[in-house]
């Protein structure tokens, strides 16, 4: 019997979104650490990673980063498979299909701080809806609304600001091993 061994190629895009992908998941990290006053509220600092990944190298970079992001930190946090998870990855994938149609839009008009914004928007709103329709079947769950949307816009614009700073610097250059 003869094994066969398979060999995978390692690029520099690999090393790239495995790097920002473990500053997203560090992020999230301390996103877990900031205490709240409302469960779901909470910055989403690694969002700015992920804008400055969808800016920076496009769309398909930006979601292996979130996704990879979403998987690792939901394992180190603990809550992998349980109702966060499913809060975390449906208020990024409706995040991240906002920011492939909003990225598309004039850039004199949508930059970073408005991207953010807009995807903040549609991350709680996912996050909404999902509660809703599984969690807390009552339509009082939208009671929280106006809590939810004054944190994206707080929040969506302190992060577009940190993004429009970092993407205003030269990216870091890549190196080879």
């Amino acid at each position: 019997m003869t094994r066969s061994v398979t060999e995978l190629t390692i690029t520099a895009e690999d090393r790239r979104i495995a790097w920002l992908a473990t500053a997203a998941v560090g992020l999230s990290l301390v996103d877990a650490a900031i205490p709240s006053p409302l469960p779901g509220v909470k910055p989403g600092l690694a969002n700015i990673v992920t804008l400055v990944v969808l800016v920076r190298y496009g769309w398909r970079e930006a979601v292996w980063v979130s996704a990879l992001r979403i998987l690792a930190g939901s394992l180190l946090l603990g809550y992998f498979l349980a109702p966060g998870f499913f809060l975390s990855l449906t208020g990024s994938t409706l995040s991240l299909l906002t920011l492939g149609l909003a990225h598309r839009l004039p850039a004199r008009w949508f930059g970073p701080v408005s991207l953010s914004i807009l995807a903040a928007f549609a991350h709680i709103g996912g996050q909404l809806l999902l509660a809703r329709l599984w969690l807390i079947p009552h339509d009082g769950v939208f009671l929280l609304i106006p809590v939810f949307a004054g944190a994206a816009l707080v929040f969506g614009t302190i992060n577009g600001l940190i993004a429009a700073k970092l993407l205003s610097e030269a990216p870091p250059a890549e190196t080879q091993p």
